[in-house]
């Protein structure tokens, strides 16, 4: 026979445990769930994606947070736009116009910027880890904060580049200050 005592502290404990499940849903749905979600006011803009994608042309458009993995878009006209947290992996962006861009937090790993004009454009804390930037146009560029580990800067113009401090920019050369530099060829002995 159960006791009445018994039978109440039972009714108790599922009542707190029915308790305890909505309070962990409402906090997952109040703190956690919003913060793994895009922020709807800077996701890009799906026609301008499109827009990209069929004319390789969107000047200043919002493409924030775009997944634009493998891409091509070399010789894209992109100046002004805000790339800003878009998934560029190994997009092929070969001379394109990139001038004035917000790539800020963008990752553009293994991508192929060779020839791109990037001049002062935000690459602030951007993945560029592994890019082909050779022959890129950086001057005036913010690049602090960015990943370039085993990116190529070969034949880059970097003239008053922020953050790239010490980065290879052509053979026998560096972007210590901001520019590219020849070292001075070396004397042979007779």
């Amino acid at each position: 026979m159960i006791s009445l005592s018994s039978l109440r502290k039972g009714i108790y404990i599922q009542y707190f445990m029915k308790k305890i499940a909505l309070l962990t849903l409402f906090l997952f749905l109040g703190f956690v769930l919003p913060v793994s979600l895009p922020d709807p006011a800077t996701a890009a803009d799906t026609n301008d994606v499109k827009k990209l994608l069929k004319n390789k042309r969107c000047p200043r458009c919002n493409l924030s947070s775009a997944v634009l993995r493998g891409q091509n878009l070399s010789r894209a006209q992109l100046d002004g736009a805000n790339l800003s947290y878009a998934k560029l992996r190994g997009a092929n962006l070969r001379g394109a116009n990139l001038s004035r861009a917000n790539l800020s937090n963008a990752g553009l790993s293994s991508a192929n910027l060779r020839s791109a004009n990037l001049r002062n454009a935000n690459l602030q804390r951007a993945d560029l880890s592994g890019a082909n930037m050779r022959g890129a146009n950086l001057g005036g560029a913010d690049l602090r904060g960015a990943n370039l580990r085993g990116a190529n800067l070969r034949g880059a113009k970097t003239q008053g580049a922020k953050g790239v401090t010490g980065v290879n920019t052509s053979e026998g050369g560096d972007a210590s200050d901001g520019e590219s530099r020849k070292r001075s060829p070396r004397r042979t002995r007779r």
